[in-house]
């Protein structure tokens, strides 16, 4: 029986794509690889943040989420995430509109562009459990990938 886990997203399978691992026995986060060379721009006002993409996805339980966290090592080189943490819950995984690949969104504030290599670590992943309040009543099916949480 599956728990929990990480796999390769569809149009990466062949791209030499690395499954996540803690590096540490105490590590609560599993590293995350961009997939691909990417170029961060450094910042300017306007700008849109930087998707680097993972070449991956991962399953949980129904009742957990995991979390796209930047590295202590991101802010030192410059690059934060634009969304400070990523939440990623369970539906995002395999629903009818999305395969479930998660990507990293970054904004540059050096006074120069950033190279991500691919193989570069990029950020990492925390799977968590998650409380719901008395009365609960959601029922939505998700439907889509990014974003697909403000579609109506």
């Amino acid at each position: 029986m599956r728990t929990r886990g990480f796999e390769i997203a569809k149009g990466y399978e062949d791209k030499g794509i690395n499954l996540p691992v803690r590096k540490t026995k105490h590590s609560a986060g599993y590293d995350v690889e961009a997939a691909e060379d990417i170029i961060i721009p450094m910042y300017k006002p306007g700008i849109k943040p930087t998707l680097i993409p993972t070449g991956l996805k991962a399953y949980c339980g129904e009742d957990e989420w995991f979390m796209l966290a930047n590295r202590s090592s991101g802010p030192k080189k410059g690059f934060v995430m634009a969304n400070s943490i990523g939440i990623i819950d369970s539906d995002y995984y395999g629903n009818e509109d999305n395969d479930g690949h998660f990507f990293f969104q970054y904004f540059n504030f050096t006074d120069h562009d950033i190279e991500v290599k691919k193989g570069d670590v990029i950020g990492q992943v925390i799977f968590q459990k998650f409380l719901t309040v008395d009365g609960d009543v959601a029922e939505g099916k998700r439907k889509g990938g990014f974003g697909s949480t403000d579609k109506k």
